[in-house]
């Protein structure tokens, strides 16, 4: 990350909301006809996309689509010792495209593992994807709303944004998030290698960097799990440095109603964190009064959007490519459970940025709720 991106330490977004317990126990946005990316917007503040209560989870699927090939700076790390997890900044290298499905008709494409459990049913699904559309490149913002998505086995299918994208440039990166509701495909497809092509996000180098993945969640009912709450929220939000209110965003959710001792995770997808980069974090506060600053092993509480893609500090799916640092690309899960061990109606959730700023797009959370 570039000097250049230090212009969102003067943006100073800060966006509060509670989410109220007179939600339904089960309810998602109606579908909607999908729509390219016509409705584009700088900010969208973070709301609730889909809960429910029931005996199943959340699981998910997610990649990077763009990985370095070359050293720019004279005191970057190897590319190849970068993906294999060493510190490093994409504005450091000459970024390109992955590809892993040898067609030759796609620019990108990656592939990721989809853990449904066996005997489940799927009740909601939605696609994530975003990127930085200006690095050496310039890529159009009116292709944003388009990816292409092949389920396991299965041949591509042309997936569009079906709500508002979120799109803000600024002096040194055009970046943006869509995303769509794809239950229906999901629920054909089941569990197995999903793959995501035609990103439109930019290659090559420049002081900022380029950026870009995606993330498929879904939640599931299955009778033989526990009951829990999942909860579902996006926005496209950018996270600055410092501690004032003014330096970052906060997310309260309310009618948790978890008894103590109970179990919970967090799962978060942020665009632009640089690992080795320090003093973006994560904190989560419960009405008991039980605060937390959020890390694992992969995750350090002052670099917790490090370029990872990780569930409680580890790998836990496949993934083609499966590099360690994604440069610019975080989509990790984090252990809930000590935030939850007085017990919780409701939590708020502290995001802030390291010195040069990030993105934030997606939050869910899963936590189990009294029978």
């Amino acid at each position: 990350m570039g000097s250049s991106r230090r212009i969102l330490g003067t943006l100073g977004l800060l966006s509060c909301l509670v989410l109220s317990a007179n939600v339904p126990a089960s309810a998602a946005a109606p579908p909607g006809p999908a729509v390219p990316a016509v409705r584009e917007m700088a900010k969208v503040p973070f709301t609730q996309r889909y809960q429910a209560v029931q005996r199943g989870g959340l699981v998910r699927a997610s990649n990077s689509s763009i990985a370095c090939r070359r050293e720019e700076a004279p005191d970057a790390e190897p590319c190849a010792e970068v993906k294999r997890g060493a510190a490093g900044v994409n504005s450091d290298f000459d970024m390109f495209y992955s590809e892993v499905d040898k067609d030759p008709d796609t620019y990108n494409s990656t592939r990721a593992e989809l853990k449904v459990p066996p005997g489940a049913k799927v009740s909601y699904a939605r696609l994530y994807w975003g990127g930085n559309l200006r690095v050496g490149e310039q890529k159009p913002p009116e292709d944003n709303g388009r990816v292409l998505v092949a389920e396991p086995g299965g041949a591509y299918k042309e997936v569009l944004a079906d709500t508002v994208i979120g799109h803000r440039s600024d002096a040194g990166s055009d970046a943006y998030q869509a995303s769509a509701d794809v239950t229906p495909l999901v629920r054909k497809g089941g569990a197995g290698m999903w793959t995501v092509a035609q990103l439109n996000i930019a290659m090559g180098n420049s002081e900022v960097g380029a950026w870009g993945g995606w993330m498929l969640v879904v939640a599931y009912e299955h009778p033989q799990e526990p009951v829990r709450r999942i909860s579902v929220w996006d926005g496209f939000e950018a996270l600055t440095a410092g501690a004032g209110e003014a330096a970052g965003e906060t997310v309260e959710i309310a009618g948790l109603d978890a008894a103590a001792g109970s179990a919970g995770k967090a799962g978060v997808v942020a665009y632009d964190g640089d690992r080795g980069t320090l003093g973006d974090s994560l904190t989560v506060t419960s009405d008991s009064g039980r605060r937390v600053n959020v890390s694992d092993a992969e995750n350090p509480f002052n670099d917790v959007m490090n370029s990872t893609i990780t569930e409680f500090g580890h790998p836990s799916f496949v993934r083609q490519p499966e590099h360690v640092n994604n440069l610019g690309y975080d989509a990790d899960v984090f252990d809930l459970s000590p935030a939850l061990s007085g017990g919780a109606r409701s939590l708020s959730f502290r995001f802030t940025g390291e010195s040069q700023g990030q993105f934030l797009g997606v939050l869910f959370v899963q936590t189990d709720a009294r029978r």
